[in-house]
């Protein structure tokens, strides 16, 4: 396959929403607004926003540079740009990253269509109680889950065979607007309830006396994650790039879009929480228990409105899920059809076929299968160990030295400027942090994951199964070691 017949995106506008979509997931939507309201409030998203500048952005542009450069899938980008060096295999790490992510990820992402579904049929309503025992149950059923992680699984594969501007580009343009609009319905419902500015006082408020040095690496980490760096991601999307797309204002752009969804959720989430006087937890017990209820009670005085918001943040939910989905789908896709020469649909047969069966024993493991452990550990949390906390720092972390150390700075520059037609103004600044900022950052946040995990062991005894269901949601995170700190 020809580069110059290498698809591209079709507009500015689709490029960025599409890119933006890969970024949004469900971290933005329970991790940020959490830890910002246990972390200080707006000092956290200050702090916050300068790790984006610091880490999050380089660390994207350098993904652009590689992607657009070599103008091909992840793995065969590395390799292009490193001359068929070692250094390849750090594209390859990323492939194989993305890969297994899309396998779990794809049982969480089936969790929320079920729970849109469940609130369109107005199953969402009774007791605390209710609450916590439909989530252990279904989340342990031997089937259901499986049901629903094919079910998204096929309207991803349905997105990607129809390609980056009919399928990916098109999907993004309809699902991030909507998924925005939503958001802000909710927003407003949210913030019109009795009570509701405490909770935006909870969430904005500056309390300094919260920010210590965890709180600065939590902080670090969010940014690195929440951003998709080191999944393969904005490597392959920005292979589809344009040669005259200014890297830095797009980076710059798609932080932004991910800020504001993540501010935006805290902002659905506080208000209505503080209204009916329930402190909201993390994981999933906050998506899939702790809401619910929320919704049930806040909404108790007008039951329509309570359904209306129950199924439009589920809706969300499960387009925020796709939208990454997407973006994790492409990055194999991408891969198996360059390098076995296939087609696309035949490529991203082999990728759903082989996502949906990582999902399937993931999510038997939590049930039937818990028996599937390794030292212990059921299989879905060894994929989001060994995905989360080993191959996303490392690969990171690799990509920074790669570029900031191996790859000529000609090259670099040349990419980063579009060859000298736009100002590099800051190349000088994205250079020395992606040289020395940028990977020592990624070092830190990698020694204090493998700390909080020896916490989170602590925190989560093998033998308790519902503590074990508050470890499934870690997608973008970086351990569970303060959210239990925050809710003993």
């Amino acid at each position: 396959m020809g580069e110059h017949k290498r698809a591209k995106f079709g507009s500015k506008l689709g490029m960025i929403l599409a890119t933006a979509g890969g970024a949004v997931g469900l971290g933005n939507v329970w991790r940020f607004p959490y830890m910002t309201g246990q972390n200080g409030g707006a000092a956290f998203i200050l702090i916050y926003i300068g790790c984006i500048l610091l880490l999050g952005l380089p660390c994207m542009i350098s993904e652009f540079i590689i992607g657009r450069h070599a103008a091909s899938n992840t793995a065969r980008a590395y390799t292009k740009v490193s001359n068929g060096t070692a250094w390849k295999w750090v594209g390859y790490l990323g492939v194989l990253t993305g890969f297994l992510i899309t396998g779990y990820y794809a049982v969480v992402s089936g969790w929320c269509l079920q729970y849109g579904f469940a609130s369109l049929m107005n199953h969402l309503h009774g007791s605390p109680a209710y609450f916590q025992s439909y989530f252990s149950d279904f989340s342990t059923n031997p089937w259901k889950p499986i049901l629903w992680t094919a079910a998204i699984l096929f309207f991803t594969h349905y997105i990607i065979i129809h390609g980056v501007r009919n399928g990916i580009e098109r999907a993004s343009k309809i699902m991030m607007p909507a998924l925005f609009v939503l958001l802000v319905a909710i927003v407003i419902a949210s913030c019109l309830l009795p009570g509701a500015s405490k909770g935006v006082e909870f969430l904005l408020k500056p309390d300094f006396s919260k920010v210590t040095g965890d709180v600065f690496l939590g902080a670090l980490g969010q940014s690195f994650y929440s951003m998709s760096i080191a999944m393969g991601c904005i490597c392959t999307y920005a292979s589809y790039y344009s040669r005259h797309t200014n890297l830095l204002n797009s980076a710059v752009q798609i932080g932004l879009i991910d800020t504001i969804v993540a501010i935006l959720a805290g902002l659905m989430i506080f208000p209505a929480a503080f209204s009916v006087g329930i402190n909201p937890d993390s994981g999933p017990s906050l998506i899939f228990i702790t809401l619910p209820n929320v919704f049930e009670q806040a909404f108790a005085s007008m039951p329509i409105i309570g359904y209306v918001i129950s199924f439009a943040f589920y809706l969300l939910l499960s387009m925020a899920a796709l939208t990454s989905l997407i973006s994790l789908h492409e990055v194999s896709t991408a891969f198996f059809q360059e390098e076995l020469h296939i087609s696309r649909p035949r490529a991203a047969m082999i990728v759903t076929v082989g996502c949906l069966l990582i999902g399937a024993v993931c999510s038997l493991s939590l049930g039937d299968w818990n028996f599937l452990k390794i030292a212990g550990v059921d299989l879905f949390d060894v994929f989001d160990f060994v995905t989360g906390q080993i191959f996303l720092p490392v690969g990171g972390l690799l990509t920074c030295l790669f570029i900031g150390w191996y790859v000529p700075k000609k090259l670099v520059k040349d990419e980063f400027t579009n060859w000298g037609t736009i100002r590099g103004t800051f190349f000088g600044v994205y250079y020395f942090l992606i040289r020395f900022v940028c990977p020592l950052a990624i070092l830190a946040i990698f020694l204090h994951q493998l700390e909080s995990s020896k916490l989170s062991e602590t925190c989560f005894p093998p033998s308790s199964s519902y503590q074990k269901n508050d470890v499934l949601l870690r997608y973008q995170v970086e351990s569970l070691g303060e959210e239990e700190g925050g809710k003993s």
